[in-house]
């Protein structure tokens, strides 16, 4: 008998192959390779199955034994069979199978029997073709060798040898590669391949949107995946909503997406066995009819209140439901509900209505029903009937989970699987039907089908394919994580189908051309290729001419002499330029230059030939932005306040000819524009309309984050000076009005070197920027410099960018004003280069190139007009400022700008341009620039008016100078008067108004991530408000004050003394103050500084001179003085967060020194509160916004450094050395327990860390792994430890021989690496953080019990006694221990800054659990020959203990540390070194300080006297405090004379008065006592914020009070998990947190109530078994 096999090649049977070369002697058989496997035994029996194929071939040679030699060996084949198809071929997690095949294989040599079997050629073959097989291979010994024993075999090799090469395993590389868009597709429970159904449920009532989709493809997925069954099935249960047309539409979108159900029904077919059902729960007493109103039946849902109808008999129930049916007024007003549970914590299961009434006729049953079930009830009977194996839904339901169970169980239906996934959520924008309707029926769009809609059509519309949402949804794959996605990520998948296929067009902005005059060039067409790398998109006609079209913006990039690649043609040379009046450029001539292939270092253009053969086409590119301006909408939103009402963009365009040929659909790329789809093709002169119909193209995101496409040239305009060069000339050659008189006479060689120097410079910048040889940048910049040596020569100037041509005059007195405003021109055209280039992101040498252009032109324009740029002033003629004794005379010639009112206007706007530099984060040295011009404005201002300069106070003008006028000068008037009059106050009142909600706009924005341009643009539209008003009210903005005129600003700042001097001088230091803040909050150099604050100090000391009394500041203008002031001293206990130093002057005023409040011009920035006042204070306040502060504190008081790997950081010395404490403590204590310090390796094996399945399976998703050594794959990766049980105990195994070998006491101090994703925080959730942790090992159950308490002690003493924090000890729950351990114990910590609670130390018994996996085993004394296993504990405490220290103890000044732990106990600071004082005090003073350093020294305090000069005392205050240092001990000359110095306490900040003689005693018992008050502070916030409650309701409402709770608890996890959801909903914690429920802390040894016999556990399901602590969580 003959037998035909045909296999698959790409898929090969291996164990069928296999069983027909063990057979191939015995019986004949061919085999041929085909499409599918099959063997074919006649013409009417055909086998496709392999094990099927495999068995027959066994029975026709039963000599070979092949399958088994009795009935018992059959069946053992058979269930090998069984295995290798079930659990090994194509399974992931091959860990389980290998080891039951392991221990199968222990003992024998062949699976079955004594020979080789079917099952021995199956198992080998499916662990033959699996890929994880390698890398597991030396964990199973006994599969191992017989695996590589039957490979050596003749049969295994042949076949293993010949068809291994048609299938090869797929390389790393490439796996890799296909796992970046494939998300996980977790495997369906219970799923069997061929039996699977899965469904998809629309109601018929819009049409489909993304998110439809997402669950359609999902579905097809799961179908295809195990060749089940998809059916369709439109949910048509609420007449109400249900249209046939939507039925229609949504049948044509599933259609669009390329899905094809098995089956398609409605709910409707199933109605009358709904019903049917709907009256068996009636009947069975397991439903009822309420007739209560809606309203009242919403309330007792809420509060859990039976209805007065739950208990009605049967009979009422089936007299209630008859009028139901027959829709009488009475049945109208009834429902049917089912009897769950009114005390339910889920509000799902609180009766739900199973049936309605509905008077609409239904679109397919028409009158015949009155009443129809609600969804809720339907779907799982549905489900059910039409044999649903899998139902797929949304996150969303899984409150309805349960109540779809009950509804199963009750009817006692067959139950499907409800598989969760999370719904698609997209920014900037709306998925509810209702929403998009509302949209669809207002206007805001064209329809269901517009480009902005997330409905299929909407987005296949505006270019989405198919396949790239496909790809999307697969890279999602079956995630329950609920994000907000951007759109990018999904056009991004787009890109990648599109880019392959999409033919390159080309397309000109008609609204600026510019004609290119090629005279040589003749007209001709070429063909060229669609698409430059595939050649099968085909190819297109290009036109050549002499006149060709270029992009205005490309245009005026060029300079004469310069070589352009005009793409799909060659190198044109630009031989000339042609500019307007206005500086644009109009045409341009060009040559051939087609002989030069040197594409690398040219601007490559798009452009179009002008030719009467093909002419251009109409075209309009439609760009779409986002519908919504906000990216989430919350439930609290109104969408309909979001709305963005610009979002279609149309741009008119030139089109390449080509594009008439395009059809609806069709995607193209416009060159250097992006991806496009046809919307509308082109249309000829119609003989209707006598138009032609432009063709519309709609621009498709590609992924990236960007605005409208543009042309223009992307690399040249970022960094080339010369963009504005040409612009300069034609615009100064148009106004040669005055005659020239330049140095040297301009001739046409002078000219052409012009244009060289710029061609050649900008030669040198692309070289430079392509990383060219060298040799090659040297040589072109030789020729560059000796460009410029013979513009020198001939002209007598220095070249320099951006510079008028030689040809016009250089400055003169007679220079016109048109000539002078040229400059000006060209420094506004630079500056918006650079704002360009900035919000491009472009590279930084780019941008300073720009800038440094930028200043030269800036430059230029000064020595030209004798004025700073400032940006929006009028240009004025230099003239005004020459130094002619003319020009000085006329006081009618001279500029306003140097008048008094004109100074003040300069002032104000140069103070503007300081304002939006921050705000839009402009580079420092640009800042710094701004800032010294506006000081110099200020300075000039004040010499000609004599008054500082103050924001809203009208300038007053000084006494002219004999020499400037005739008149005498008047005396100054004691209190300067304003000159404007009070605005009317109407529209001053509107702008505070317009003012307020432009910076709420603004800060909501920012509150909501929005796009940058979109905040940008707010901020714009805020600060030009802000100079609005300022104009009319002559006052800044502040937010909170009501807009009032300038007199009453002037008239309400107070004075202590009314002499015209006194006034000068409050004016002066009060300035200078805003001076000091302004320089800081700029980080100025710190010579700057502290020439500023020592110009501050000695205006303040000749107040005090003048008037007798301190400097004391005044409020803000317009504030209330002493409310602010008040505040002030509240806050700010000494000098920080003020002007900045002061020396000491003496204990009485030392609480005095620098208090002033942020006023005159500091203002508020953005309406966003008082301006930061210095850059060493902190600016976030602990309570208002906990994740800033902490963020604050931890830098600037210099314990961490940020690092570039995500999630790690360095640690400073000032939080090591916290660590050292620590350290230094435990280390001694564990030390007298006997355990020993050791060190193991950082990496793991595989093997070895897989070995704990439940301990690995914890770690998993945080373990970091090394794959590659240089560039080398390793054959096996390598862990870098998460935790050290794995790596440490199988050392304890061979250490372990003897029970005499025990106990084993070990600890390390090392680091470990848990590579977490959630949100990073500093010493809280890192990936790599240091600990300690110990692994001991004892013979019996009770030592180890001991050691954990032990061990748990010592963690409460390091919190208690050194860190001064109480924790609460106690055990973790079942869920929350340690994976693979028996229990674990735990220290938990308080932070009541944010309601959260935190674990603090962990000290485990792991039983024998480890023991058994490593055999860690020694021999029973009691009973010799027995082994035992040993009882392990494990404990740790981490680098976490530092964050906890921070946030309990830290405050509004920084870090509070302490005295234990401090780095520095005391810090001594000499005070009141001033200018006044001698040498010999000064030594005297260091001396003394010197001396008080030693004696406390040899008290054992740590303690450092800070002697830097460069830093005032007030500035050493506040960066100590900062820094948390317990004590600071200030020493003055005063003190010095009365045998003292002043202690402060950083806790409470009470200073006190020591003796000299007392200092180390006093200082020591300060120490302590700063110790026991903190450890006491921290005690009772602890204890009013836990507390004990009886039921959820209490647990509940003092959970949202950021409290944690003990409450009753049977133990459970399912209850656990339970409460964790419940207490999660509408959860905001602080920023960058993860908003969380409440999850168990641990079961407290000590709880604050005891348990009552028969007491129930809070969920009211189980019996409490103890209080446990329950809270929200670090």
């Amino acid at each position: 008998m003959a037998l035909n096999f045909t296999i698959n090649t790409s898929n090969p049977p291996i164990g069928a192959l296999l069983a027909a070369e063990h057979v191939k002697g015995s019986v004949q058989v061919s085999v041929e390779e085909g499409k599918d496997t099959r063997l074919d035994v006649s013409d009417a029996i055909h086998f496709h199955d392999a094990n099927s194929i495999s068995r027959y071939l066994a029975r026709v040679a039963p000599a070979l034994g092949l399958y088994g030699a009795n009935m018992m060996e059959q069946t053992e084949v058979d269930h090998w069979l069984e295995f290798s198809a079930q659990r090994l071929c194509g399974q992931p997690g091959l860990a389980a199978a290998l080891g039951e095949l392991d221990k199968a294989l222990s003992l024998r040599t062949f699976l079955v029997g004594h020979g080789v079997t079917l099952a021995d050629l199956s198992v080998w073959a499916s662990l033959k073709g699996h890929g994880e097989w390698q890398g597991q291979s030396k964990s199973f010994a006994h599969v191992s060798r017989w695996f590589f024993f039957l490979s050596s075999q003749v049969p295994f090799t042949a076949v293993g040898n010949k068809y291994a090469k048609k299938n090869p395993p797929m390389s790393k590389s490439n796996s890799d590669e296909k796992k970046q868009d494939v998300g996980k597709f977790v495997d369906l429970p219970g799923a069997e391949m061929g039996k699977v159904v899965v469904r998809f449920p629309p109601e018929a009532s819009g049409y489909l949107h993304i998110g439809h989709a997402k669950a359609a493809l999902l579905n097809q997925h799961y179908q295809v995946t195990f060749k089940g069954k998809l059916i369709m099935r439109f949910d048509d249960t609420n007449p109400e909503k249900e249209k046939e047309d939507f039925e229609k539409v949504i049948l044509e979108d599933v259609a669009m997406l390329q899905i094809h159900p098995d089956q398609f029904t409605y709910t409707s077919d199933h109605f009358p066995t709904i019903m049917r059902f709907a009256e068996q729960l009636l009947s069975e007493g397991k439903a009822y009819i309420d007739n209560t109103p809606p309203e009242q039946m919403k309330q007792e849902r809420e509060q859990r209140a039976e209805s007065k109808c739950r208990n009605n008999t049967v009979e009422q129930n089936m007299k209630m439901w008859t009028a139901m049916k027959a829709g009488t007024e009475f049945g109208q007003t009834c429902c049917m509900r089912a009897k769950m549970d009114m005390s339910s914590n889920n509000g799902c299961m609180r009766d739900p209505t199973l049936y309605r009434c509905k008077n609409t006729p239904h679109p397919r049953t028409g009158s015949t029903y009155k009443v129809y079930p609600t969804y809720d009830f339907a779907c799982p009977i549905v489900d059910s009937l039409e044999g649903v194996t899998h139902a797929l839904r949304t996150t969303e339901y899984h409150d309805r989970d349960e109540q779809f169970y009950w509804i199963i169980e009750a009817l006692r239906l067959r139950k499907p699987y409800i598989w969760e996934y999370a719904r698609l959520n997209l920014n900037n924008t709306v998925l509810s039907k209702r929403k998009l309707t509302w949209f669809v029926d207002q206007g805001y769009v064209d329809g269901w089908d517009d480009p902005r809609f997330p409905t299929v059509r909407g987005v296949l519309r505006r270019g989405m394919t198919v396949e790239g949402l496909k790809q999307f949804i697969a890279a999602q794959g079956g995630s329950r994580s609920v994000v907000n996605m951007e759109w990018d990520k999904i056009w991004a998948f787009n890109k990648k189908v599109i880019d392959p296929v999409a033919p390159r067009f080309t397309a000109l902005s008609s609204s600026y051309v510019v004609p290119v005059s090629v005279a040589e060039a003749a007209e001709e067409m070429k063909e060229v290729a669609k698409h430059p790398k595939n050649a099968e998109v085909g190819m297109k006609e290009v036109w050549y001419g002499p006149r060709v079209l270029v992009e205005g913006a490309d245009a005026e990039t060029f300079s004469e002499g310069e070589t352009v690649t005009f793409i799909n043609w060659g190198n044109l040379i630009i031989t000339k330029i042609n500019k307007g009046s206005d500086g644009k450029v109009v045409s341009m001539e060009a040559r051939l230059n087609l002989d030069n292939k040197d594409f690398k270092k040219t601007t490559k253009i798009t452009w179009l030939a002008e030719t009467n053969s093909a002419p251009l086409l109409p075209t309009i590119c439609i760009n779409y932005q986002p519908l919504i301006s906000k990216p989430v909408i919350t439930k609290d939103d109104d969408f309909k306040e979001f709305i963005n009402k610009n979002s279609k963009l149309e741009e008119k365009m030139l089109g390449d000819p080509c594009l008439k040929n395009l059809k609806k659909g069709d995607v193209i790329q416009l060159q250097r524009r992006g991806f496009y789809i046809c919307d509308q093709p082109y249309e000829p002169v119609s003989p209707n309309s006598c138009k032609e119909s432009p063709c519309v193209l709609l621009y498709i995101p590609d992924g990236h984050v960007k605005e409208m496409p543009t042309a223009g040239s992307k690399d040249k305009s970022k960094s080339q000076a010369s963009s504005n060069a040409p612009a300069a000339s034609s615009k100064a050659a148009s106004s040669k009005a005055a005659p020239a008189s330049s140095p040297a006479p301009a001739s046409a060689s002078a000219g052409d070197l012009f244009s060289s120097i710029i061609a050649q410079g900008e030669t040198v910048r692309q070289l430079k920027t392509a990383k060219a040889p060298k040799e090659e940048v040297d040589k072109a910049v030789q020729q560059l410099l000796s460009l410029k040596a013979q513009f020198k020569q001939q002209t007598g100037l220095d070249y320099k960018p951006g510079m008028a041509p030689p040809t016009t005059a250089t400055a003169t007195p007679a220079m016109s004003t048109d000539t002078a405003s040229c400059p000006f021109t060209r420094v506004t055209q630079q500056g918006e280069v650079v704002r360009k280039l900035k919000a491009e992101g472009a590279p930084k040498d780019q941008i300073d190139v720009a800038v440094k252009q930028l200043l030269a032109l800036k430059a230029e324009f000064k020595k030209l007009t004798g004025q700073d740029y400032k940006p929006g002033m009028a240009p004025s003629s230099p003239a005004s400022s020459v130094p002619s004794s003319a020009a000085k005379s006329s006081s009618s010639s001279s500029s306003s700008s140097s008048s008094p009112s004109g100074l003040f206007e300069r002032v104000a706007q140069q103070g503007e341009a300081v304002r939006k530099l921050k705000s839009e984060k402009a580079p420092k040295d640009q800042v710094d620039a701004a800032v010294k011009q506006l000081l110099a404005l200020k300075v000039e201002y004040k010499q000609a008016t004599g008054q500082d300069y103050k924001p809203g106070a009208a300038p007053v003008q000084k006494a002219p100078a004999p020499a400037q006028a005739p008149a005498p000068a008047p005396t100054p008037a004691p209190a300067p008067a304003p000159v404007h009059s009070s605005p009317s106050p109407a529209p001053a009142a509107g702008l505070y108004e317009k003012v307020a909600e432009q910076g709420e706009m603004v800060r909501k924005l920012k509150v909501a991530k929005a796009p940058k341009d979109q905040v940008d643009a707010a901020v714009k539209q805020l600060l030009a408000l802000k100079a609005e008003y300022k104009q009319q009210t002559g006052q800044d903005y502040k937010p909170g004050q009501a807009p009032t005129s300038p007199a009453q600003t002037q008239s309400s700042s107070p004075s202590t003394n009314s002499s015209p001097q006194v006034q000068q001088l409050l004016s002066q230091v009060s300035q200078q103050g805003e001076l000091v803040r302004k320089l800081k909050s700029e980080k100025a150099p710190k010579e700057q500084v502290d020439q500023a604050v020592k110009t501050l100090l000695d205006l303040k000391s000749q107040y005090k001179t003048l008037t007798g009394e301190d400097y004391k500041p005044v409020a803000a203008a317009g504030a209330s003085g002493g409310e602010d002031k008040n505040r002030k001293e509240r806050e700010n206990k000494s000098e920080k967060q003020g002007g900045g130093g002061g020396g000491k002057k003496g204990k009485g005023d030392k609480g005095n020194q620098g208090k002033e409040a942020s006023g005159g011009a500091g203002g508020s920035g953005e309406g966003q509160g008082p301006k930061k006042q210095t850059r060493l204070g902190l600016e976030a306040k602990k309570e208002e916004n906990l994740a800033d502060w902490y963020s604050q504190v931890i830098t600037k008081a210099e314990m961490i450094e940020y690092y570039d790997v995500s999630g790690c950081y360095v640690l400073r010395p000032w939080s090591f050395s916290i660590w050292e404490s620590i350290k230094e403590f435990f280390d001694r204590e564990i030390k007298k327990l006997g355990v020993e310090n050791c060190y193991f390796p950082m990496f793991v094996s595989q093997a070895a860390l897989e070995k704990e399945k439940s301990h690995i399976e914890d770690f998993a998703p945080e373990v970091a792994w090394v794959t590659r050594s240089g560039k080398t794959e390793l054959a096996e990766p390598i862990a870098v430890r998460p935790t050290s049980e794995t790596v440490m105990y199988p050392a304890y195994a061979k250490w372990v021989q003897s029970h005499r070998d025990l106990p084993i006491k070990l600890n390390q101090w090392c680091n470990v690496v848990r590579w977490e994703f959630k949100h990073p925080q500093p010493f809280l959730r890192t990936r790599e953080f240091l600990w300690q942790e110990g692994h001991t090992a004892f013979a019996t159950k009770e030592e180890a019990a001991e050691e954990v308490l032990q061990i748990l002690d010592l963690y409460a003493r390091v919190y208690e006694e050194l860190m001064a924090i109480p924790v609460v000890k106690g055990r973790k729950t079942e869920k929350e221990k340690f994976a693979g351990g028996d229990y674990t114990t735990t220290v938990e910590a308080f932070i009541s800054a944010s309601g959260r609670a935190i674990q603090g130390a962990t000290s485990h018994h792991l039983g024998q659990n480890f023991a058994k996996m490593f055999e860690i085993m020694f021999e029973d004394p009691k009973r010799p020959g027995e082994k035992q296993l040993a009882f392990q504990n494990s404990w740790g405490i981490t680098t976490r203990t530092i964050g906890v220290l921070t946030m309990v103890h830290g405050d509004n000044m920084g870090l509070v540390l302490p005295p234990r732990v401090a780095c520095l106990q005391v810090v001594i600071i000499p005070c009141g070194v001033t200018a006044s004082l001698s040498e010999q005090d000064r030594e005297a003073l260091m001396a003394q300080c010197s001396k008080y350093n030693s004696r406390l020294l040899q008290a054992d305090v740590r303690v450092k006297t800070d002697v830097r000069d460069n830093y005032s005392p007030g500035w050493k205050f506040n960066h100590w405090e900062l820094k948390g240092v317990p004590i600071r001990l200030e020493v003055g000359p005063k003190d010095m004379q009365q045998r003292q110095c002043v202690a402060v306490r950083r806790d409470t900040g009470a200073k006190v008065t020591i003796p000299e003689a007392e200092v180390e005693k006093k200082l020591v018992a300060m120490l302590e006592d700063i110790q026991n008050n903190l450890f006491k502070k921290a005690s009772d916030d602890l204890k009013s914020n836990m507390l004990a409650v009886d039921t959820m309701e209490q647990f509940q409402k003092e959970l949202d009070q950021g409290k944690i709770v003990q409450i009753p608890f049977c133990g459970g996890i399912e209850c656990e998990d339970w409460i964790k959801k419940i207490t999660a909903k509408d959860q905001d914690l602080e920023p960058g947190a993860p908003s969380m429920g409440a999850k168990s802390l641990c079961i407290p040894f000590s709880p604050l109530k005891t348990l009552q016999p028969g007491q129930m556990c809070v969920s009211g399901k189980e019996a409490a078994q103890y209080y446990t602590l329950f809270g929200r969580s670090y």
